[in-house]
């Protein structure tokens, strides 16, 4: 069953678990054809990224999966390497201004809290019965 489904895979100017603060503008140049994986595995490439952009909040993609169930709050992740980035404030935190997106993955416990699944589409719409006549 494929499913289609909206979430933000990052958020923007939240610290993560990992002391990272992503930027707006980090993922600039940014495109969609990137693989939706289980828990950033290779080997488990479970459906495609129809659409990514930064909007105020963060990173939002809608994505669809193929045969993998997808639930609204489930965690959102994503593979990178650092462009460009610096430190804020005595060291406390990593900023990431300019990241390479390599994947986008569906995980159990995201790094940024956060980054979660925000919307389902329900892939068999119910259709409308007609009676009588």
């Amino acid at each position: 069953m494929t499913r289609r489904f909206a979430g933000y895979a990052a958020l923007f100017d939240r610290p993560d678990r990992g002391g990272d603060i992503i930027r707006k503008g980090a993922f600039q140049g940014a495109k969609a054809d990137l693989p939706l994986l289980w828990g950033h595995d290779a080997r488990q490439r479970i459906g495609t990224i129809c659409h990514l952009a930064e909007d105020d909040k963060g990173l939002r993609i809608i994505a669809q999966s193929d045969g993998r169930s997808v639930r609204i709050g489930q965690g959102l992740s994503f593979g990178y390497r650092v462009q460009q980035a610096q430190r804020s404030g005595c060291g406390a935190y990593r900023e990431l201004t300019r990241i390479d997106l390599l994947e986008i993955s569906l995980v159990a416990h995201p790094m940024q809290p956060l980054a979660r699944v925000i919307a389902i589409q329900d892939p068999d719409p119910p259709q409308e019965t007609k009676h009588g006549l």
